[in-house]
């Protein structure tokens, strides 16, 4: 798991360190020193802690004018035990939300695991984006994990979609495509 860097080809057009409204502003990271892990697997040090235990993500792109953000996830999705939505919602989401982000892209490819609990933090998070027209999306999350997924009935408030091909788009047509799939199912 240490190999598997956050996404970096979006680099030079966004760098969530850098930018001001980005919950992650001014952190620091290093390329040798590699302190967090998912259970006993160290990962790459470019991955950001939100305070889960085994969940880190990473915002790749951020627009505050089109109000969208495009977040990688890595390691094991566990809201029986460590509610993870909860951090997830309060540390990193309310904050983007305050900035006007309201449609999400969560790439979940490198979730290994989803463990379900309650639905309130999707629920709220689901109706605080559709006050506002927006939405939230998992990306290409994995078979087993939409299995629990879709179990709980949690698609109902993020929508599950693949697209394997996604790195070959630029930010704005990844979402741009996203979106209007989204607005197709809607008619």
């Amino acid at each position: 798991m240490h190999n598997i860097e956050p996404f970096y080809n979006w680099r030079h057009i966004y760098v969530s360190e850098e930018d001001s409204r980005s919950p992650f502003f001014g952190r620091t990271y290093s390329e040798f020193e590699f302190s967090q892990t998912v259970y006993n697997y160290y990962i790459h040090p470019q991955w950001d802690d939100f305070g889960s235990k085994t969940l880190y993500l990473k915002i790749i792109y951020a627009d505050y004018e089109l109000n969208f953000a495009i977040i990688e996830l890595i390691g094991e999705w566990n809201d029986a035990i460590e509610n993870d939505i909860m951090e997830l919602k309060r540390e990193v989401m309310d904050l983007l939300y305050k900035q006007g982000i309201v449609k999400y892209i969560l790439i979940a490819e490198n979730v290994l695991n989803f463990h379900s609990s309650d639905k309130e933090y999707y629920q709220e998070w689901y109706e605080e984006l559709s006050d506002e027209n927006g939405w939230a999306v998992a990306l290409n999350m994995s078979d087993a994990a939409q299995y629990d997924f879709k179990k709980k009935k949690l698609n109902y408030y993020i929508e599950l979609v693949d697209l394997p091909e996604w790195r070959t788009y630029k930010p704005y047509h990844l979402f741009k495509k996203i979106d209007d799939m989204l607005m197709k199912r809607l008619d």
